[in-house]
């Protein structure tokens, strides 16, 4: 069964697709805070934790190397997106276009945050995807209570990854510390209640994945290597 090709999976394409279309959009959606109650958060927050769920899926029902090639592939359409971003941008406006301003407020990033949110993804989503192979190993393929728990270990870990090096590659030295940590600590707590609520959701669209495609496969140590560059070599 491990010697099964992507191709021969129903779903691993799609899953792919949206995993890269959620990354595409955080960068927009990120441009407007919106209000939750009392806290101010960015519009991204809606969307981007979908990427951990779909993360704890993709590990869970296909493995690490294939989320980790998913990951790459994510990580490969944000620069794109960026760049596109940033070529059209500087690019000379046309003559009747006035909306240069607005076109910068929200689709405009500086260098910083940009390599913020880069460098946040790549540890965020591989720490995320390695806690959750390996405890699966760990409780044997376990479902149930120990499911639930792995994926949401997983994020735990992962979405503090993400916030604590977003915020820190993108802010430190430009806001006060005290209000930096307290951001940190309020949008990881949000991104992991995210996970809570969807977890009934996620449980179970990963084992009907599962049993649509026929697998439902465990990493070993022997067979599975961590480094999140193996995808460029053949292991």
């Amino acid at each position: 069964m491990n010697d099964r090709k992507d191709s021969d999976f129903q779903l691993y394409a799609v899953f792919a697709a949206l995993f890269a279309s959620v990354l595409v959009l955080v960068p927009s959606a990120a441009s407007k805070f919106i209000a939750v109650g009392p806290l101010a958060i960015s519009g991204a927050t809606l969307i981007f934790p979908i990427t951990f769920i779909f993360n704890d899926l993709l590990t869970e029902v296909y493995g690490f190397s294939r989320s980790r090639k998913i990951i790459w592939t994510g990580l490969g359409c944000q620069v794109l997106a960026a760049f596109t971003y940033w070529i059209v941008g500087v690019w000379p406006a046309a003559e009747f276009w006035n909306n240069q301003a607005a076109f910068d407020a929200i689709l405009g990033a500086a260098p910083r945050i940009t390599l913020a949110s880069l460098s946040a993804y790549f540890c965020g989503e591989f720490a995320n995807s390695a806690v959750l192979s390996k405890m699966k190993y760990w409780a044997h393929g376990a479902r149930g209570i120990q499911q639930s728990w792995r994926f949401v270990a997983s994020t735990i870990v992962g979405e503090a990854l993400d916030s604590v090096v977003f915020m820190f590659v993108g802010f430190l030295g430009v806001i006060p510390t005290d209000d930096l940590l307290r951001t940190i600590a309020t949008i990881w707590v949000a991104k992991v209640i995210y996970e809570i609520v969807a977890l009934p959701a996620t449980t179970y669209l990963a084992n009907w994945v599962k049993r649509i495609e026929g697998i439902d496969h465990i990493d070993t140590p022997q067979a599975t290597t961590y480094n999140p560059f193996a995808v460029f070599f053949r292991e």
